[in-house]
């Protein structure tokens, strides 16, 4: 049911609308649709952000694609959800709704991880807010079944995609059903969704029914309790964890057994056996594999039991490698009314030669002109950046870019950027030579990836590059080094900076990337998320010890110097992670004392659906490693003034964080840290007019106009020493939110 070959995406027939040919833009209103010459869309797609037609927005790229497949394709942007009006705009979609809340996640995008309502929305034409509704994939997609009750619908995108199982919700506290239920949609595509779309499109163009489509990878759906595909399917329960009690011995799936040449064979008969070869064996156990879905624990059992809900959490991710994942089940509601999520493996990751075809479709490369000449922030940050690759084999618990785009490494061919970087130079306006990123969810994972492809293909491990760097990944930075000198070698390219987070535990392996790096790439200023010093937090990170930053931090200034330039880290740091305790933050704080960094502003974390350490937030239980009732316990902060001393601690040198920290130093018998030395992290006195709000109700009370000072301080980190004499600060975006519009998580 699931071959592992993939058929490549370049490889159908194309629709036979395709004789309309290319549209400038995909249509938005019906005069656009009647001046392409089209009666209807085959496809129309309803997103939460502002249209740019632009491979980094997911709609513009799945709809270049679907429209390169010969359909017609239009787009509804932020549409007004208040009625299902909008979304009949272009009329009846003759296959079907896409639904995603955009780029981002309706609720991230919207709140901060203090559940404050954000003052603008990046994705939004002059960053206006209240665009979009709150769980966006569920208002559109009712709306949409409200306009036409008999058009298939399928969402997608980051948001349903993290939320196609029962997930625990920061925002409303408490563990919600998957998506699906809610949405009332025929189907789910989670990950990468090119292969799963256009497979769908065309299956759906030929007359199937959405309803008997349900072999397409990285797709889920609802089915009645019990259901299998096929009677050579079986399920497994993982729907309990180990207890104390009397072990049962399992069977030996590689014992030779007996054949017995009839049913009746008596006590003194002689029985046959039969060797069979090891390559027999393995090829029956990967049959049976790949014939087995994994039974979770319901969505009941995890509400109620949080250590159901790590032990489901941990199951879920080591079954995410589409070289060996298994489908997926999980029944949600009791009696009667019980039915299965079920969840395919996850979509096979596409060649260079797929994401050459995707990136180097027909884009405008602009905001469509509806669009005015309003500003759209997320689109002025990367007009002029390269998507180099796509996916991360990091593994940080706090980040969802494996849960959406996998461990596996896709990558651009180095001819598909450059292409890319002239497109940029000669058609972007306003291009003044400089290319403002080549990277991707990380920076320096370009063409990375295991050395050998079974062991790529079986491997099970959560990241590649922790506790150690795995002995059998390919870490060669000369692919991307190349890329970079013919890249900055292209007439009219003066400079080409790396704007994606580094992972610099990978980078120190490379000495001449990184002389390459820092003598080419940076702009003053390079991003680097050590994230925490303390091994505590660290470890349930699943990050690197702060000795590899220190390694890379000497490399950098060496070089740097040997450069003849002025350059300076801007670390990132995470406050309130699981696993952190007062006394974490305390030695942190101290660190950053000693090697001089003040930081304007820190991030708070923020649980999101499906992270290993929202399992560890919610649960108080490590996922990372095997669940049961009396396994590891994490320490977790909850309460907001315990969050907020937390963040404190990383602004030791704001005066209204002073009174808080005074009291917790005090408490934590660290009163010496108190005074007026270099040793001391805090003085004993206080400037006037500061620091009484903030002890007294755990936060500063700000005005409009300060919220909006402080929005704008918070774009501007602080380096370690002063800048160069009239050399401006980088921008630097809010820590809840990725830089990149293709959920970008800085890679450090």
């Amino acid at each position: 049911m699931m071959p592992v070959a993939a058929k490549p995406l370049t490889s159908y027939r194309k629709y036979w609308a395709q004789r309309f040919g290319i549209a400038p833009f995909l249509p938005m209103s019906r005069a656009e649709m009647e001046a392409l010459g089209w009666d209807e869309c085959d496809i129309v797609l309803v997103t939460g952000d502002a249209y740019i037609d632009h491979p980094s927005f997911g709609m513009a790229l799945v709809g270049r694609l679907l429209e390169a497949q010969g359909f017609r394709v239009g787009i509804i942007s932020q549409p007004d959800w208040h009625s299902a009006d909008d979304f009949r705009r272009l009329g009846r979609p003759k296959l079907f709704f896409g639904i995603t809340a955009g780029n981002m996640d309706s609720m991230v995008n919207r709140y901060t991880s203090d559940r404050k309502i954000r003052s603008d929305d990046a994705y939004t034409p002059d960053a206006a807010p209240g665009r979009r509704p709150d769980r966006a994939v569920i208002v559109y997609a009712q709306r949409a079944r409200e306009a036409f009750a008999d058009v298939p619908l399928v969402i997608g995108s980051i948001e349903a995609s993290l939320r196609r199982i029962a997930h625990y919700d920061y925002w409303s506290d408490k563990v919600r059903r998957s998506i699906l239920p809610h949405s009332k949609a025929d189907l789910l595509i989670f990950g990468n969704a090119e292969r799963a779309l256009v497979d769908l499109a065309h299956r759906l163009a030929k007359g199937e029914k959405i309803a008997d489509i349900r072999d397409l990878r990285g797709t889920a759906f609802m089915v009645p309790h019990g259901w299998l595909p096929g009677p050579e399917w079986s399920a497994a329960e993982s729907t309990t964890v180990d207890t104390p009690g009397a072990v049962h011995p399992h069977p030996d799936p590689y014992a030779m057994e007996a054949e017995k040449q009839s049913q009746n064979v008596g006590a003194g008969d002689t029985a046959i056996v039969r060797v069979v070869s090891r390559a027999e064996r393995l090829a029956q156990h990967k049959a049976a594999r790949a014939h087995t879905a994994i039974r979770l624990p319901s969505y009941e059992q995890v509400r109620d039991d949080p250590v159901l809900y790590a032990h489901a959490s941990r199951t879920f991710h080591l079954e995410s490698n589409p070289g060996n994942a298994r489908a997926l089940v999980q029944a949600h509601g009791e009696g009667a009314s019980m039915r299965d999520i079920w969840l395919n493996p996850p979509p096979i990751p596409l060649t260079t030669e797929e994401m050459d075809h995707v990136f180097g479709l027909p884009y405008a490369r602009a905001p469509h002109p509806s669009y005015g000449d309003a500003k759209i922030p997320a689109w002025e940050m990367i007009r002029f950046s390269i998507n180099i690759m796509r996916g991360c084999f990091g593994g940080c618990t706090f980040c969802s870019i494996t849960e959406h785009e996998g461990r596996i490494i896709q990558s651009r061919s180095e001819a598909s950027i450059l292409r890319e970087v002239e497109e940029i130079r000669d058609k972007t306006p306003g291009f003044t030579g400089v290319i403002s990123d080549i990277g991707g969810p990380t920076a320096n994972m370009y063409r990375m990836a295991c050395k050998d492809p079974k062991i790529e293909s079986s491997c099970r491990r959560l990241s590649c590059v922790y506790p150690g760097i795995c002995e059998n990944l390919n870490t060669d930075h000369a692919p991307l080094i190349s890329l970079y000198r013919k890249a900055r070698a292209l007439p009219g390219i003066k400079k080409i900076l790396i704007g994606s987070g580094l992972r610099y535990d990978l980078a120190v392996r490379s000495p001449e990337y990184v002389k390459e790096l820092v003598t080419h790439h940076v702009g003053g200023y390079l991003k680097i998320a050590p994230e925490h010093t303390q091994e505590g937090p660290l470890s349930k990170m699943m990050k690197p010890g702060i000795g590899a930053y220190e390694r890379f931090k000497q490399m950098f200034d060496r070089f740097s110097k040997e450069a003849g330039k002025e350059q300076y880290l801007v670390p990132y740091f995470i406050a309130a992670h699981p696993g952190t305790t007062d006394e974490d933050m305390l030695e942190l704080a101290l660190w950053l004392k000693r090697n001089g960094f003040r930081l304007d502003q820190v991030q708070t974390f923020l649980p999101t659906p499906l992270a290993l350490a929202t399992a560890m937030w919610h649960t108080e239980k490590n996922p990372l490693r095997k669940v049961a009732p009396g396994s590891e316990n994490v320490a977790v902060v909850r309460g907001a003034r315990q969050r907020k001393l937390h963040k404190a601690f990383l602004r030791y040198h704001d005066a209204e964080n002073w009174p808080l920290l005074r009291e917790a130093l005090k408490t934590m018998g660290r009163a010496d840290l108190i005074g007026p030395g270099k040793r001391h992290l805090v003085p004993a006195w206080q400037p006037a007019g500061t620091g009484a709000a903030s002890l007294a109700h755990g936060e500063r009370a700000h005005t409009a106009e300060s919220r909006q000072k402080s929005a704008l301080a918070a774009r501007r980190p602080t380096p370690a020493a002063p800048a160069k004499p009239g050399k401006a600060a980088p921008a630097r975006r809010h820590p809840d939110v990725p830089r990149h519009p293709l959920s970008r998580r800085k890679g450090g």
